[in-house]
């Protein structure tokens, strides 16, 4: 009987390999490196229309072209096999071209651009050209369980690049892909509150179990509408996916620095595997790919479909807000010293439990909010009085006005203010810990400030910056983010601004100056420190070290396990070392020798 099953073991395993060959891409060699592609519409293997109606069919019509959200101000949309313009359609994308909720709302539009390759932007002339760019060819806007599986399973017997996109809310490009298909989770809204959890672990407060298509504001809403009100750990970004790739990176926000990051306060996953399996992970079941999605990378181990999280009671926050910019002073000089008084007291404000919020450019820097959880104004004045006291001793002109609500919610708000989407830059990022700012206030300082300024005579700077401590409430725990985050004191988001237009060499150039100028100094300057999966450099150089420490041997394991094949791809995460996006960065390759 041994023997039998042995040998049908082995046929299927034949047959299993014959398939796979059906749909291998084409054969690629690049600097001496062989590559074996995806299947893409060029290649002998690529769907024909009659397979593309048929998953349409098994996904009860949720398939849909994926056409570029500036389309319909174009005529000739893919050589004019399209037909897309509308005038009405598009007086509506222009009107709602930086409307974040808009963009999200899109099957497949991307909120930073610069990965769709700008190719198809609204227009007042309708006979320009728009072309897919990098985005994928077709979507699922899945509203069922049944349908992501279908799209998963089509992509991975096909051997079709495949893209799971929330909301596109996105610095590093990992939701779209040339040639993909798409699954959209977008529509996974559902959230249910819980008073007393009874699952799998330690956890016996409320929480919440939460869709993947759920946004941070909505949810914030939906938890403060609870009776009594209760909050929840989310991001600064109204319009994040917050059970996409917010949490599976990490997910920092205003409440972290006292109740842990995003992922530290997920209890269960519901999730659907590469396979097509309906999954659970929490403590009991399947706890290493529990492990993997707190914090391991968006789109890499399984495809989330919903998971059940903490909730805490609603509680009073006051916040601050200061600016410094050419309204006060053009002086370089004045402007640099009163970001170094503000930024070197970072351990300070994470001390007392804060999170703070700013952007730093070319003569601005704008703190909005700094956040004082569990304070009235009275405690937040007393806990800033440092920072007061030192701008004023040094005669920096500023403004700067405090406020404080009865809760969470009312301040979030009133004091967050919505981002602008549309944006074109080179993205990088640093995380820099207590260490790091006892031992070089100084040097971190200068190195932002070099970053949000002028990199090159040619380009300018500008960044976004967290000043955020996980550890301060969570010093332990476990999962897969880098251990580094636990003594963090300061994380910032840089950017060298660009068109979106420059040609693929120049895009390269400014790459390079992003690792290897403005990178190489925020690591000279943070030698203790790391960098965030969701919001940091592509090409950092052990990027496997620097993203997740010592997790990272765990994760690729488990990577192995759930994904042996690579049907998910996001770059610079676990198990990507053989994969390259190759010809321009179109086309997904898998080295083979």
């Amino acid at each position: 009987m041994a023997r039998t099953s042995s040998l049908l073991v082995a046929l299927l395993a034949a047959f299993d390999s014959a398939v796979a060959a059906q749909w291998k891409g084409e054969v690629k060699k690049v600097d001496g490196v062989t590559y074996q592609c995806k299947c893409y519409s060029d290649n002998a293997c690529w769907p024909t229309t009659a397979d593309w109606k048929a998953l349409n069919t098994t996904v009860d019509g949720a398939l849909q072209l994926a056409i570029p959200p500036g389309a319909p101000c174009h005529k000739k949309f893919e050589n004019g096999t399209v037909s897309t313009f509308d005038e009405a359609a598009c007086a509506e994308v222009k009107a709602n071209w930086f409307n974040e909720q808009w963009l999200t709302d899109h099957p497949i539009a991307n909120l930073w651009p610069l990965y769709t390759n700008n190719t198809c932007l609204p227009t007042d002339d309708p006979n320009s050209s728009c072309t897919r760019g990098m985005y994928g060819v077709y979507v699922v806007v899945a509203k069922t369980k049944a349908q992501i599986k279908a799209g998963i399973d089509f992509a991975r017997k096909r051997n079709l690049r495949l893209i799971i996109r929330n909301t596109g809310h996105d610095f590093m490009g990992r939701s779209t892909g040339y040639g993909s298909l798409i699954i959209n989770t977008h529509s996974f809204k559902d959230v249910k509150f819980v008073k007393k959890y009874s699952g799998p672990g330690d956890w016996t407060g409320s929480a919440a179990v939460v869709g993947a298509g759920v946004q941070g504001r909505e949810l914030y809403r939906q938890a403060f509408a609870q009776k009594p009100p209760v909050v929840i750990v989310g991001g600064e970004c109204p319009t994040v996916g917050w059970g996409g790739g917010y949490i599976q990176g990490g997910g920092h926000g205003p409440l972290t620095t006292i109740y842990g990051m995003g992922a530290d306060n997920v209890l269960s996953f519901d999730a659907i595997t590469v396979e097509g399996e309906y999954v659970t992970a929490n403590a009991y079941e399947n706890p290493d790919l529990f492990w993997a999605l707190k914090g391991g990378g968006p789109s890499t181990f399984a495809v989330v479909v919903s998971l059940t999280v903490k909730t805490f009671p609603e509680i009073p926050t006051a916040g601050t807000t200061i600016n410094i910019n050419s309204t006060h002073t053009n002086d370089t000089e004045v402007f640099n010293k009163g970001f170094h008084i503000f930024h070197n007291l970072a351990n300070h404000y994470v001390e007392n439990g804060m999170f703070v919020y700013f952007e730093v450019s070319p003569g601005r820097l704008h703190i909005a909010p700094i956040v004082g959880p569990r304070m009235d104004e009275k405690k937040l004045n007393e806990v800033l009085k440092p920072l007061f006291d030192q701008l004023d001793a040094a005669k920096i002109p500023h403004d700067r006005h405090t406020k404080a609500f009865p809760t969470f919610f009312e301040f979030y708000i009133d004091m967050f203010e919505d981002e602008q989407p549309n944006q074109n830059s080179v993205v990088g990022g640093r995380l820099f810990t207590h260490k790091d700012l006892d031992d070089n206030a100084d040097k971190v300082a200068d190195a932002i400030l070099f970053a949000s300024n002028h990199p090159t005579p040619e380009t300018i700077g500008i960044s976004i910056g967290h000043i955020v401590d996980p550890g301060h409430g969570v010093p332990v725990a476990d999962n897969a983010i880098n251990p580094k985050w636990r003594n963090s004191s300061s994380f910032v988001i840089t950017n060298i601004l660009m068109t979106g237009l420059e040609s693929w060499e120049e895009k390269k150039q400014l790459e390079d100056v992003q690792t290897n100028v403005v990178g190489k100094k925020l690591r000279e300057a943070g030698p203790d420190g790391a960098t965030y999966v969701n919001e940091g450099d592509l090409n950092e150089p052990n990027w496997q070290e620097s993203y997740w420490g010592a997790n990272y041997p765990k994760l690729l394991q488990i990577r192995k396990k759930w994904d042996p094949k690579g049907v998910l791809y996001t770059k610079t995460t676990p198990g990507t070392e053989d994969w390259e996006v190759l010809d321009y960065g179109t086309k997904l390759c898998k080295k083979v020798q």
